[in-house]
């Protein structure tokens, strides 16, 4: 069975019992992955235990979901996001509640994304008379370049909504610790292709050819000038050509070699900028060897910059789960990864944390996109709290971070 029927009910819980029936969410979703606009189970596993908990939802962008607790108060209306879909990869994590499905795995951490947000929502259930606010409850479909969040929005998901929150584990920063600051904290990104139109023939006769390959190589090499020589050293860009294809044999020169990679800005008016030098540079580096480049350019999600006061109520937050030595401080922002909740930040004012998952557990200390990553079930209470405090619930409604035996102090 997919789900637990059992597993969340609208019955008042203790914490600790309440945050294990999450753990146990999450390693399900876990074991049962699904790619971007594939989330059909996890969507029903999401709607089943919002049925559970006697919160009304909707159906959003498909397989997204909007759950909505408190709707007449009065107070500000705020939106949580979680995002669920998982990735193209074999796991190898070897978890017990390891991926079910070849070829598809939770590597990104949207399972706990999705199960923390659960936390939230039978945590906020059981208060929401003390809601100051309405509180829509985002489960998102499609973040890993799959423009959700836009698809979210042109459904409507922001209509009713004055500020947005969201988050992602991040395992290169130690548990404990989180970023959040002003403006930018991840990356806007995009891709390209370069397609390099030789003369292929015998490789005993290089005069006789237009070689895709050398070109290739000599245009790899030229894109790396762009952050180096052509860009302030302020800037926060990265060049990077990722694949070089270019079918041949070993007496063979090829007609033509593809390049493939992408690009990480901070700032969107660099886009422009960057791409205009990528396709200049590969042009004209491919005409010195007699070799015609043809560029293609697709632009992905755009940097996620926070709103200065949403930022500081979250941090605020961050502060009273983590205590006051919650920065980390060694973490370089913006991280050059990219996230699609940029959509959301470009319509309302919110903010976008990363929070730690490093805490020795080697599979809570590799990257997300490894294989053999998991996610840290250690954050689902902290996260549980933190959108618990951004909500508005009371202080005396969220247990205190030394409870051990789920009632509140």
């Amino acid at each position: 069975m997919f789900l637990f029927q059992d597993e969340f009910s609208g019955a008042r819980q203790e914490w600790d019992a309440m945050i294990g029936a999450a753990v146990e969410f999450r390693r399900t979703l876990h074991a049962n992955p699904e790619l971007s606009w594939r989330e059909h189970k996890t969507a029903a596993a999401i709607r089943s235990a919002l049925d559970a908990l006697q919160i009304p939802w909707r159906a959003c962008a498909e397989t997204g979901t909007i759950g909505l607790l408190a709707p007449h108060a009065a107070g500000r209306r705020i939106a949580l996001r979680a995002d669920i879909d998982a990735l193209p990869i074999d796991e190898k994590s070897g978890r017990e509640w390891s991926s079910q499905n070849d070829g598809v795995m939770h590597a990104c951490g949207h399972d706990g994304h999705a199960a923390s947000l659960m936390a939230t929502a039978v945590w906020l259930k059981q208060f929401e008379d003390q809601l100051p606010g309405p509180v829509s409850l985002l489960y998102q479909p499609a973040e890993e370049g799959g423009h959700g969040a836009k698809r979210m929005i042109e459904d409507g998901a922001l209509e009713a909504v004055d500020v947005i929150f969201g988050w992602h584990n991040w395992p290169a920063i130690p548990f404990g610790k989180a970023v959040c600051p002003d403006g930018a904290v991840m990356a806007g990104n995009g891709t390209f292709r370069i397609t390099l139109a030789g003369k292929g023939g015998h490789a005993s006769q290089p005069e006789a050819c237009r070689d895709p390959v050398l070109a290739a190589s000599a245009v790899t090499l030229a894109l790396q000038q762009i952050v180096s020589r052509r860009m302030a050293p302020q800037s926060a860009i990265v060049v990077s050509v990722t694949s070089i294809n270019a079918p041949g044999g070993d007496t063979i020169i090829p007609e033509t070699a593809t390049l493939g990679g992408g690009i990480r800005l901070a700032r969107a008016g660099d886009r422009e900028v960057v791409n205009a030098l990528i396709s200049d540079i590969a042009e004209k580096t491919a005409a010195t060897y007699g070799v015609i480049a043809s560029v293609e350019h697709f632009p992905r999600y755009d940097a996620t910059v926070n709103e200065p006061a949403a930022a500081s109520q979250m941090r605020a937050a961050l502060k009273a789960e983590l205590g006051v030595d919650w920065t980390s401080a060694e973490t370089p922002l913006p991280i050059m990864a990219s996230e699609d909740f940029s959509y959301y930040l470009k319509e309302k004012p919110g903010a976008f944390a990363l929070i730690g998952a490093g805490d020795g557990d080697p599979h809570h200390h590799v990257s997300c996109h490894n294989p053999e990553y998991d996610f840290n079930d250690r954050l689902i209470p902290v996260v549980a709290k933190l959108f618990a405090r951004l909500a508005g619930l009371p202080e005396q409604a969220i247990p205190h971070a030394d409870t051990s035996n789920g009632a509140l102090s």
